[in-house]
């Protein structure tokens, strides 16, 4: 059975990749055929599939973070996650539905630290055969509509 001290490592682990820059560890997280959406509350209350940002794959996943590596260019900075306790929707032996408050701050070269994003992860985690979580769905629903140009980046 998936359980909350299962969740939380998860999803400490899922944080330290993107907050230590290790993006190319990010996809592993997900199954192969997964979702991955970010968008805000409004659309996700209104039932709208449009989102900031869309894939649904791990190719996808892969592909964006090459494209953030080599063809984007962005200021230098650093992300720190701060992740609430999951509350767990459902759960058993092949996965769990869960959601997770977060909070996101970018931290600028000049030490200037900005939140960056507010939110809740609404998951779908799977156990894969070999016993590993994954998320088979992760849409994390931003509670402000403003759109910072930088959310290229997971969160």
């Amino acid at each position: 059975m998936v359980d909350l001290l299962a969740l939380c490592a998860f999803n400490a682990a899922y944080a330290q990749a993107i907050d230590s820059e290790s993006l190319e560890q990010w996809p592993s997280f997900f199954s192969e055929n997964c979702h991955y959406r970010i968008t805000h509350v409004e659309n996700q209350r209104e039932g709208l599939a449009a989102g900031i940002v869309y894939a649904d794959s791990r190719a996808m996943l892969e592909d964006r973070i090459a494209a953030l590596r080599e063809a984007n260019i962005y200021e230098r900075q650093r992300y720190r996650h701060l992740l609430g306790i999951p509350k767990i929707e459902s759960a058993d032996a092949s996965g769990a539905v869960a959601r997770t408050p977060f909070m996101v701050a970018r931290i600028m070269a000049t030490g200037e630290t900005l939140l960056f994003a507010t939110g809740e992860y609404h998951d779908r985690f799977v156990v894969a055969k070999n016993g590993k979580l994954l998320l088979a769905e992760r849409v994390a629903v931003c509670d402000s509509t403003v759109t910072d140009t930088l959310l290229a980046l997971p969160l």
